[in-house]
């Protein structure tokens, strides 16, 4: 696991001029549906399962995935996966000074010899689009952390397909323990790999089978 200290993120997003962000309207995020956290901005993630309950965390991955994809991808990458030219945010870490250095980032931008490179969210989206995004970008799983079990989630996934499960509670059972094996390039507990998604997805009832197969074919085919 190749972690970046936020003192390292910041020297690399002073040395590279790949960020063309700066021309890009930041787009809305509705965070209606996570809990207020007031006014001022806060220098911890309030939205970690350990503080805010596994509900309120899964919410804020939805939303900050959605947030992420719609603000950031452009630049640091689908998925969080940067192809080189701005830092790989997965690896900031998943504590208060990873926090500090993503806030004040997120609520300032970056200006480098008067270019913004990055421009300043905190206004525009709020702190609860920015620590929902936070959310979302710290439970991205390690490069190769499913190398390991591509096989037996191919398997899964075609049996989801085809309809054939005799223990849908056990392949459900399967599919969280192997994503109870997966890291995080962050070090936050808990990795939101596609094995963990399938397995939030899945349940007895044959309807869901299908998504949770989507789920692994995407899943599958990114880490290719």
């Amino acid at each position: 696991m190749k972690r970046i200290s936020a003192a390292t993120l910041t020297a690399l997003v002073l040395a590279t001029s790949a960020f063309a962000h700066g021309d890009v309207a930041p787009q809305p995020v509705n965070t209606d549906a996570l809990p207020d956290v007031g006014e001022e901005w806060l220098s911890e993630n309030p939205y970690r399962a350990e503080a805010a309950g596994d509900e309120v965390w899964l919410k804020a991955i939805e939303i900050g995935s959605s947030g992420y994809n719609q603000n950031c991808a452009r630049c640091h990458g689908l998925g969080v996966v940067s192809g080189g030219l701005a830092p790989d945010l997965r690896y900031l870490e998943a504590e208060e000074y990873g926090d500090e250095w993503f806030v004040e980032r997120f609520q300032h931008g970056m200006t480098q010899n008067g270019i913004t490179k990055m421009p300043a969210f905190g206004e525009i989206l709020g702190q609860k689009a920015g620590w929902a995004i936070r959310t979302y970008i710290e439970t991205r799983p390690d490069d190769g952390a499913l190398d390991d079990y591509q096989t037996r989630l191919t398997e899964i996934r075609d049996h989801l397909l085809a309809g054939d499960l005799e223990n849908p509670e056990g392949v459900k059972e399967e599919l969280s323990t192997i994503a109870s094996h997966v890291e995080t390039g962050s070090g936050a507990p808990v990795a939101v790999s596609v094995a963990f998604e399938a397995s939030q997805a899945m349940s007895d009832d044959p309807e869901t089978w299908k998504h949770a197969a989507d789920l692994l074919t995407v899943g599958l085919s990114a880490t290719h």
